[in-house]
């Protein structure tokens, strides 16, 4: 497992399980938080050899607002962020928490910041300006509302800016504004742009980047979520999803590759051994146990590749597909990891929500079909590494009991390995 300054990952989970008021504290240069009102984590993000990030709401006697918190080695200075010096003897307190912990000989630096000044996105304090925005995206409508729909510290947010127009007659629209790393918004107006002259639904670009922010209009539809929610989907056909991808443009194998779930297993291992370290031994087993299956099938030739091919980046019309949203990873990939990235994140619906009871009957359907066209076990192997990869994800900072959903997504795991054979 990665290490930041000699800090095992796992220390730098139970750091900010333990002691995360008291680094809000230290990043604001108070002495501490008295009594229950204290900081809220409202997220934890765990990304296996990156590290550790956070974000925090402030509790109202400090006039509400957020600070994020980081692990991850960051480079530059002057963009308004504190650095935090943990020593290294206070890893002692934190071992126990973490059986088997070698302790670290140096200190680890934590970064922290007011939100939204993320030091890695530079365009979010402009992307949660309600007056610029509307100066930018409004085309003289009023701003009704606008808020955050993700948000991943350090990584890109996403906002939804609800227009309305002066009247008589109220005509009401959304766009959506994506916050990336300094760069990738000019690489995604492009992917973007190439996508629609092929054909394809994905939302309209509104102009170029701004400060990295990438402006985009609402796509039609209602998310594939719904119909699975429904009935598992089956009513559709799963040859409109495999022709969807096959509409994907040649020109998408120029563009950068990146690693599919499966080719990160034993990083998001890793993490769900952090999340679950009472079933280590568990998910190790069964990381080794996809592996095997992995080495012995075929993965298809290259093939331009959506990259994060699931439910909540499908919008559908009835039995049409009308949208195709999250194309960041669009570039060369497999067949098979795109449509496993499909039944993974299906498999696990039931474990987010208990409503999902027809995932099952969807699971079997789009299996069977999505196994005629790729080799089936390694699909079903494919798709056993990214329900893998979601079972860290079930850690809800502050809601006790999420322990069950993180295992009912690692047995789905293992029951999409069952069905390779």
């Amino acid at each position: 497992m990665s290490r930041a300054h000699g800090w095992s990952e796992n220390l730098q989970l139970a750091l900010f399980s333990a002691h995360g008021s008291d680094l809000v504290a230290a990043a604001l240069g108070l002495e501490g938080f008295a009594g229950p009102d204290r900081p809220r984590q409202l997220q934890l993000q765990h990304r296996p050899g990156a590290g550790i990030s956070a974000l925090y709401e402030l509790p109202p006697a400090l006039q509400a607002g957020f600070v994020g918190l980081s692990t991850e080695r960051r480079t530059g200075s002057g963009d308004g962020t504190v650095r935090i010096e943990i020593p290294a003897e206070q890893a002692r307190g934190l071992a126990p928490a973490v059986p088997g912990a070698r302790l670290p000989a140096e200190p680890l630096v934590v970064t922290a910041w007011r939100h939204p000044h993320d030091p890695r996105l530079p365009g979010l304090p402009l992307a949660s300006d309600p007056d610029r925005v509307a100066r930018l995206w409004g085309c003289g409508e009023r701003l009704e509302r606008l808020e955050t729909v993700a948000y991943r510290p350090l990584r890109r947010a996403v906002l939804r800016a609800a227009f309305a127009t002066p009247g008589p007659v109220v005509d009401r629209r959304s766009v959506y504004l994506k916050v990336l790393r300094p760069g990738q918004a000019a690489s995604l107006h492009a992917r973007h742009t190439l996508l629609r002259a092929a054909g394809l639904p994905v939302p309209a670009v509104l102009g170029g980047p701004v400060e990295d922010v990438l402006a985009l209009a609402e796509a039609p539809g209602e998310p594939l979520s719904r119909r699975i929610l429904h009935d598992g989907g089956t009513s559709l056909d799963p040859a409109a999803f495999t022709e969807l991808l096959d509409g994907l443009p040649a020109a998408a194998l120029a563009l950068e590759a990146r690693p599919a779930w499966s080719e990160r297993l034993r990083r998001y291992a890793d993490a769900a051994a952090s999340a679950l370290p009472a079933a280590a031994d568990r998910i190790d087993g069964l990381r080794g146990r996809i592996e095997a299956v992995l080495r012995s099938t075929d993965r298809g030739p290259l093939v331009p590749s959506h990259g994060d091919f699931y439910e909540a980046n499908l919008l559908m019309d009835g039995p049409r597909i009308s949208g195709l949203l999250d194309v960041d990873a669009v570039g060369p990939g497999h067949r098979v990891d795109d449509l496993a990235c499909f039944l993974g994140h299906l498999a696990v619906l039931p474990a987010v929500d208990a409503r999902y009871v027809h995932a099952g009957a969807g699971l079997e359907h789009f299996g069977a079909a999505f196994g005629r066209s790729v080799d089936p076990r390694g699909l079903w192997a494919r798709s056993a590494a990214v329900a893998v990869s979601l079972v860290a994800g079930a850690r809800t900072p502050g809601a006790p009991g999420w322990e069950p959903a993180a295992l009912a997504r690692l047995a789905a795991a293992e029951d999409l390995l069952e069905r390779a054979g």
